[in-house]
């Protein structure tokens, strides 16, 4: 039997901003009936706003999350074995990045089954873009520690490696901490280091800016609660000197 394919589907970054995600990759969501996803429900809300023409409570949902043990993930790609194809959904943006969903598709390409990416919003790429920093070297760090001391320290650690490599440095962290992390990069970092923020990324309240941190102690400070924010740290020898 010929194996089903397993489709990267991407979804909105927010609220209306379904306009972001291409009509080619909302066709072929159209046409499948079972997902992996990281909520049920923000699937949901995505297929039905999309004007999915299957009743979607025919449909197959399979929740994965920080709980999902790894043998259940297998299961999950049996739809795929059995040649149905099936679509996986993180819940904004691409998944597979920054996503427990690479680990589905690390599954996928062990058991021989075809992986197609689909177009849509990172919130990565879309802030690289955005920042006017090192575009060709970047590296994306996920979320920094929690406790100040040990973020304080990573801080400083990707401000040099960003001088050392010519290095955009991207990370996130949780949404209600942002405000923390914002003043933590503006109090220990050198004046001449860039900091990019981009905030609310294809939403109506988007930000995005990028200054020196002398330059954002001079600015109105943002308020980055409870939103989702991409920041990026870049020090080149040439803002160095300035």
């Amino acid at each position: 039997m010929t194996f089903g394919k397993l489709y990267l589907i991407p979804v909105p970054l927010g609220n209306d901003s379904l306009h972001t995600i291409p009509e080619y990759a909302i066709q072929i969501a159209h046409r499948l009936d079972i997902f992996i996803v990281e909520k049920v429900r923000t699937a949901r809300r995505f297929l039905s706003a999309s004007k999915t023409p299957i009743v979607i409570d025919t449909m197959q949902f399979f929740e994965l999350n920080k709980r999902t043990a790894p043998e259940e993930i297998k299961h999950f790609l049996k739809p795929c074995q059995e040649g149905k194809d099936v679509g996986l959904m993180t819940e904004a943006g691409c998944p597979g990045v920054a996503d427990p969903g690479a680990l589905v598709v690390q599954k996928a390409h062990q058991l021989g089954i075809e992986v197609i990416p689909l177009v849509g919003p990172s919130s990565i790429l879309l802030a690289v873009m955005a920042s006017g920093m090192n575009g060709q070297q970047f590296t994306f760090n996920g979320y920094l520690p929690i406790k100040t001391p040990e973020r304080i320290k990573a801080l400083k650690r990707l401000e040099q490696l960003a001088l050392k490599h010519n290095q955009t440095q991207v990370f996130i962290e949780t949404p209600y901490r942002n405000n923390a992390l914002f003043q933590d990069i503006l109090k220990h970092l050198s004046a001449s280091t860039l900091l990019g923020v981009a905030c609310d990324l294809t939403l109506e309240s988007q930000y995005i800016k990028t200054a020196s941190v002398e330059q954002w102690k001079q600015l109105k400070t943002p308020d980055l609660h409870k939103r989702p924010v991409v920041f990026l740290l870049y020090k080149s020898a040439f803002n160095k000197r300035r």
